[in-house]
């Protein structure tokens, strides 16, 4: 009787709360609607627990109310006085500023071979000069980076986090300043420096900063039913120290993108920059160390190595590095792999591509003409996803090459600093040699150029004119060599025929990226679903990298293995295998029948009861192996 009124009181108390909320009587209540209510209480708060749990299971809503209130409350330093960029305008440039030169010049001069000189490549004006370091100074780099790895890697992410949003910080409050260093160095536009490294970058380490701790945390695994008794997970362990040799073709992000991964997951980083863009690099390099030191850490956690081949080699073949993630050519990344080998050293590669755009004969060509452009001319061309083949169905094929050759004829071309430009300069000059033996081969094969197809001459830079080349077969060289240039190449897809374009983009020794436009999204999906490629996009170029959740790398010549999304940032750690006893007092012991000295019979007789136990597919089969266990164990 005691516990029956102890329990109305219970549901008198929880009906109570539930009555006043909606303003009734609640010593007027009725007892049996007091109990109906209390119940229906108690149901509808255990199922908003429940779901509050999966919901924030799905959503991560915990997650981001901490880096919320993180953000939010924890301010972080402002590293501008720490950070001395050189002011950059157009005036050098555009009179050729500095120690002009009216043809490329060697990066090392004989006179100072400890030095490699830097040139703009829009004026060719000297601009400075960085290291060149021997394998006995980048060994002294690493060797610092690992000591100062071994601090780090202890850090929190929270105090991780704080040192990206450092960065980040200073590089949406210096927009113009990183997109005119850029510009010098690489001879890009301004306009392309900022979609092309402030943009990807900044959403690089918002990313990281949203879901890197996500990402990194133990990842639980299912255990077998002759485990049940353990518990399994992987954990992500820093590798290190991570090598990176990094390309010419965006400056910033290739110095930072690496890095923010590196750190984040608790490694130490050693860039070595490219010798063409060393110059922006040592000031975005600066950038890094400062956000470091300024949050209280050694900024020796991450280096810089400046110099020719030769640096690139020591740094592949150093013992202090852990790891190498190399971007460039395919011929480079086999001399990289080779280095390696001998130090059964890991190694990522992203070689580039020869990715294709697809028009299918439903679209409408003024709105894909501007993704054709933009996929095309995007930095000069000099990207490694950007379009270098233009799939165009055949009942569309004249209309679009009407539609298109007076934009490309009139895309402006030159200085980038100063002036209004669409497209900028060539970063190497013997890009320009090759794009020009590339086209004259298309053309002596049956091409036709309706613009460009040769070098701008009325600049004093490394300019090539941006090209409209059609008529691409699969006899040319420039079906299947990377341009990296100013040429769209337009391939005419007969009978507008789907079955005849997959085969046709699949005829090739690369794999980065692909996109499809079509009217029918379910379309553009169906055939790009087969192609050969590590990325796709339905009616839509680039986001793919815009997306930093998702992989980046191809297949094929375009290399392997993974940066951005959970799998590149898991690719800087170890992957460690744990098994621990789920509840106590439980453990795993060595059975009597498969315990040393071994009597064969027993040991057979209880190993095959397990195996029918777990394994087979019948009851009575189950049954007679428990009984076999029993008997041999």
């Amino acid at each position: 009787m005691a516990s029956t009124c102890e329990a109305s009181a219970v549901h008198s108390s929880i009906a109570e709360v539930a009555l006043k909320l909606f303003s009734a009587d609640a010593q007027a209540a009725d007892p049996a609607v007091t109990k109906l209510i209390s119940i229906l209480l108690l149901c509808t708060s255990t199922f908003f627990v429940i779901a509050l749990y999966y919901v924030n299971k799905e959503w991560k809503l915990g997650r981001d109310l901490k880096l919320s209130l993180e953000a939010l409350f924890q301010r972080v330093p402002d590293i501008s006085g720490s950070i001395s960029l050189p002011k950059v305008d157009g005036s050098d440039e555009n009179k050729g500023g500095g120690t002009a030169n009216k043809k490329p010049q060697p990066l090392i001069d004989p006179a100072s071979p400890s030095l490699v000189q830097c040139y703009s490549p829009s004026s060719l004006s000297n601009i400075g000069t960085v290291p060149n370091l021997s394998a006995k100074e980048v060994s002294e780099m690493a060797l610092r980076s690992k000591n100062a790895q071994q601090v780090w890697k202890s850090t929190t992410f929270a105090q991780r986090r704080r040192v990206l949003r450092t960065l980040q910080k200073y590089v949406v409050s210096h927009v113009d300043e990183i997109c005119q260093l850029c510009a010098k160095d690489s001879g890009k536009t301004q306009v392309d420096a900022l979609l092309g490294e402030i943009l990807t970058t900044c959403e690089k380490i918002r990313t990281l900063l949203h879901h890197g701790e996500t990402w990194l945390e133990r990842s639980p695994r299912d255990v077998n039913p002759m485990m049940m008794h353990k518990t399994a997970y992987v954990e992500y362990v820093p590798l290190g120290v991570l090598g990176i040799i990094a390309p010419w073709n965006y400056p910033f992000h290739n110095m930072l993108n690496h890095v923010l991964s590196g750190i984040f997951s608790g490694n130490g980083v050693v860039t070595k920059c490219s010798e063409h863009t060393s110059w922006s690099s040592m000031y975005f390099h600066n950038i890094c160390r400062a956000a470091l030191e300024e949050n209280g850490f050694d900024p020796d956690l991450v280096q810089l190595c400046t110099g020719m081949a030769e640096t690139g080699k020591a740094l592949v073949e150093c013992p202090h590095i852990d790891k190498i993630f190399f971007t460039g050519s395919p011929n480079v990344g086999r001399h990289v792999m080779k280095g390696a080998a001998p130090f059964l050293k890991p190694v990522v590669l992203e070689l580039g591509g020869k990715d294709a755009m697809v028009f299918c004969d439903d679209v409408k060509l003024n709105e894909v003409i501007p993704w054709a452009m933009r996929g095309c001319f995007q930095n000069c061309g000099q990207n490694c996803c950007g379009v270098e083949r233009l799939f165009v169905y055949e009942s569309i094929a004249a209309d679009f090459i009407n539609g298109i050759k007076d934009k490309v004829a009139n895309l402006r071309q030159g200085c980038p600093l100063g002036n209004d430009v669409d497209c900028g300069a060539m970063v190497m000059d013997q890009q320009c040699d090759l794009i020009q033996a590339l086209v004259d081969d298309a053309v002596a094969r049956g091409a036709t150029v309706h613009c460009g197809g040769k070098r701008n001459t009325t600049a004093a830079g490394q300019f090539y004119q941006p090209t409209l080349l059609s008529g691409v077969t699969s006899e040319m060289r420039i079906w299947k060599e990377e341009v990296f240039g100013p040429i769209m190449c337009v391939v005419v897809v007969p009978d507008d025929n789907d079955d005849v374009c997959v085969n046709m983009v699949n005829d090739c020794p690369f794999g980065l990226g692909s996109s499809v436009y079509s009217a029918s999204k379910s379309r553009a999906l169906a055939i790009g679903s087969q192609f050969n490629t590590g990325m796709f996009t339905a009616n839509d170029f680039g986001v793919n990298y815009l997306i930093q959740s998702l992989p980046f790398g191809g297949v094929k010549e375009s290399g392997f293995g993974r940066f951005a999304g959970p799998e590149g940032l898991r690719s800087c750690c170890l992957e460690r295998s744990i098994v621990i006893d789920r509840i106590p007092g439980v453990k795993t012991t060595i059975p009597g029948a498969i315990d040393y000295p071994m009597n064969t019979t027993q040991g057979m007789g209880f190993g095959k009861g397990l195996v029918e136990l777990f394994y087979g597919d019948t009851l009575w089969g189950k049954v007679k192996a428990i009984v076999n266990l029993i008997r041999y164990g």
